[in-house]
């Protein structure tokens, strides 16, 4: 931890001396940061404060605890632009434990340069966001206060390259990537196999937003290849100065075992919906659905696999711009008892979640 604080702190420094050192001349140098609190009551009471394993942010029970604390650094000059930002909390503790050392604690580290003079075509490298999904690890760029069900089960970041192309109407955004793997900084050992995604991000006018996201890759070692394909759509739709809703669907399918024709499936609808009164209010509600029989991303061991449909109520409060207080009330309702409650089988959730979040 004093090694990241240390970094942020350099980063912090050159920034602040670049911009000095140029004057008048702007420098190319930003600095931004973003902190969220969290407090997370569970009726099911889990002895050990965890959450069940397929939440992998806000999934501390009944403790004052900090989801992501992140500082960033950003450089943009010209034809070349740089991200590199570090982070802490319980969302990069658990979404990132498979990765080695402080690798757990990057957020991205990814630099870009436009190959075109004509065009808007850029080619990117490194650790970045996710191309799949419209929520991220921050939780104020998302209408509800903990991430959905398969969102938490997709990846947030990935490392690799990226080719990008926006269109000169801004309307069309097309990219192409070559990954490490699903959600992966360091590939398997044993995994030779590439990956690869890609998006087609189509905005009409400025209340619609149409996105379709693809992956395909292979998540075992080479002597135990199983291909898995993922597709993601969503829309976003701006039905009036105040209300917008947000509908999206997943669905995946791996090879059920090497050089096979049967396939497992996965899939997940979702439709959230949020209300602006003032502009200090916000309310959202959410439904959702996630099916996965065989176990492919998340397994439980039961007859019928992971079916479990959900609901959520939101109600935030900015103070300010950059501040945000945020309460939630969300069930879970499962086919087959996979959750605790009092140490016993159960096939409901439910909890009470509040954050604290501000931005810089």
């Amino acid at each position: 931890m004093k090694k990241i604080i240390v970094s942020a702190s350099l980063a912090f420094g050159f920034t602040t001396i670049n911009a000095q050192e140029g004057g008048k001349e702007k420098s190319p140098f930003t600095f931004s940061g973003y902190i969220e609190t969290y407090y997370s009551y569970d009726f099911g009471g889990p002895d050990n404060h965890v959450r069940p394993g397929f939440f992998y942010s806000h999934n501390k029970h009944n403790e004052a605890n900090l989801n992501l604390g992140l500082a960033k650094v950003n450089y943009a000059k010209d034809n070349v632009r740089g991200n590199f930002a570090l982070m802490a909390g319980t969302y990069a503790e658990y979404n990132l434990a498979a990765e080695q050392g402080l690798l757990k604690n990057i957020y991205e580290a990814n630099v870009g340069v436009k190959i075109s003079k004509n065009q808007n075509l850029w080619i990117d490298a490194g650790i970045m966001p996710s191309h799949i999904g419209f929520e991220s690890a921050i939780g104020k760029d998302c209408a509800t206060l903990t991430r959905s069900i398969l969102a938490d089960n997709s990846p947030y970041y990935e490392a690799g390259v990226k080719i990008g192309y926006t269109s000169k109407s801004e309307k069309w955004y097309l990219a192409a990537m070559y990954l490490n793997g699903w959600q992966r900084i360091q590939k398997i050992d044993g995994n030779q196999t590439p990956a690869f995604g890609t998006q087609v991000t189509y905005k009409p006018n400025a209340k619609t937003t149409l996105n379709w996201s693809t992956y395909v890759g292979n998540e075992q070692p080479d002597n135990d290849r199983k291909r898995r394909y993922f597709n993601n759509f969503y829309g976003q739709f701006k039905v009036s100065e105040k209300t917008s809703l947000t509908a999206g669907f997943d669905i995946g399918a791996q090879q059920k075992v090497t050089e096979s024709d049967e396939y497992d499936v996965w899939f997940s609808p979702i439709l959230i919906a949020q209300y602006k009164p003032t502009t200090k209010i916000q309310l959202a509600a959410r439904g959702e659905y996630y099916s996965d029989e065989k176990g492919v991303i998340i397994a439980t061991g039961t007859p019928n696999g992971f079916k479990t449909y959900g609901f959520s109520a939101n109600f935030d409060y900015l103070p300010t711009d950059n501040v945000m207080f945020r309460l939630e009330a969300r069930t879970l309702n499962s086919k087959d008892d996979i959750f605790l409650k009092d140490n016993l089988a159960s096939n409901q959730n439910v909890f009470l979640t509040t954050s604290l979040a501000i931005s810089f």
